[in-house]
């Protein structure tokens, strides 16, 4: 693979360009298959940044091409011996050319999403900086996508009236497959790596809770995962990260998205808060994840489920088949709280789970390791927040996520 960035003021284009090794069909950190679209992608910048270490823009074209990358990759400028190194022990690619200085940062941002997630984080950091990634049209991979309004996304952060930078790409459409969307994850970030010189960045702050940080996320099913590939510090993502000087830190990766809701919803954003931009003027309130996080809102509110969509609906059918689920354990703290669940197209799920409020009560408080893994700068402020407003599970607690998955 080789990358090279190519500057016009502001926006910065990168064209990548696969060697014969490569494969158009790659696969995430998490597994998903990916088909390629496209091999150039823009990202515009607010205003012309200053120099950008080469470090970050490696890491942000990394972001982007990993997927696809089967042996080496070529950067267009020499990135420091560290960088070469994390990319080598995380995937096994060697890096080059080497001769490049590491770099370094003070200070923490958000990864702004609108959603409850993140939310929670900025109520935890209310000095923090936003840094919002925006979707626009790619001009040369038609818009299969035109019900995502990502427009919407952005003005409801800039109504939030916090320092916010915006930053606009077309990279979600070098995925032919699944869908449009980020490559890797971490692609969410390009934007702030390529500013995080010009903004002093040594950290920025993602809005993934427990279930994406120690329980494995939707697609690993009931397992704990201590040493998860794409969000432990120690894995091949952290370390990639760490060593362009800008630090993966996860707030509330301890506490469950019951947590994050309530945080969300108690904070002065919450007016603004959004998880889904399928909706004209809010939420469409029928997709799978709106059920989800009306179920959880429900939860937290202790009120009955507001829905009309019924059992026999498409969108509803994986709660009717018997566990495991993605994000069970935030089912299981649904169903065991929300009023006349028994009727609901979560019914069933309700049944075959069996969950009581006694059982899910380790879902109010924050997996002390968490807070550990939070770089020093930061850590204080995130434990003092959290032992006031959330409180620490106790031992036993803390082996219920340790045994997520066992019997």
């Amino acid at each position: 693979m080789r990358v090279t960035w190519a500057a016009d003021g502001g926006v910065w284009r990168l064209t990548f360009r696969l060697d014969p090794e490569d494969e158009i069909t790659g696969f995430c950190a998490d597994g998903q298959p990916l088909r390629l679209a496209t091999n150039s992608f823009r990202v515009e910048l607010p205003r012309a940044p200053y120099d950008i270490h080469p470090d970050l823009r490696a890491l942000a074209a990394w972001t982007v091409v990993a997927p696809w990358t089967r042996r080496a990759i070529v950067f267009d400028r020499p990135v420091s011996p560290e960088f070469a190194a994390a990319i080598q022990s995380g995937w096994g690619i060697e890096a080059g050319p080497v001769g490049g200085t590491p770099r370094s940062g003070g200070r923490l941002a958000i990864s702004y999403s609108g959603g409850a997630d993140s939310a929670a984080v900025a109520a935890m950091l209310p000095d923090a900086p936003f840094v919002h990634f925006q979707r626009v049209s790619h001009p040369r991979v038609p818009n299969r996508w035109t019900h995502y309004r990502a427009d919407v996304l952005a003005s409801l952060a800039a109504a939030t009236g916090r320092e916010l930078t915006v930053v606009r790409s077309d990279l979600e459409f070098t995925l032919a497959e699944p869908r449009p969307g980020y490559p890797e994850h971490h692609a969410v970030a390009a934007g702030a790596l390529l500013l995080a010189d010009e903004l002093d960045l040594g950290g920025l702050a993602f809005g993934y809770e427990l279930g994406s940080r120690w329980l494995g996320g939707d697609r690993y099913l009931l397992r704990y995962t201590p040493d998860n590939l794409m969000w432990s510090p120690h894995g091949a993502w952290g370390r990639a990260f760490a060593a362009a000087g800008l630090h993966i830190v996860l707030p509330v990766g301890g506490v469950s998205e019951a947590v994050t809701m309530r945080l969300a919803l108690e904070s002065d954003l919450r007016e603004q808060v959004r998880w889904c931009l399928r909706g004209v003027n809010g939420p469409c309130g029928t997709c799978g994840k709106c059920l989800y996080k009306e179920l959880i809102q429900a939860a937290v509110e202790r009120r009955p489920l507001r829905t009309t969509v019924a059992p026999g609906r498409p969108v509803a059918r994986k709660w009717q088949e018997p566990p495991p689920y993605g994000g069970q354990e935030m089912i299981e703290y649904g169903c065991a709280r929300v009023p006349g669940i028994e009727d609901t197209l979560f019914g069933r799920a309700a049944g075959f789970l069996g969950a009581t409020e006694e059982s899910t009560a380790w879902l109010d408080r924050c997996y002390p390791p968490a807070i550990e893994e939070i770089p020093e700068p930061w850590r204080e402020q995130v434990r003092d927040f959290v032992a006031g407003e959330v409180g620490f599970m106790s031992d036993d607690e803390a082996r219920r996520v340790e045994t997520w998955g066992m019997s």
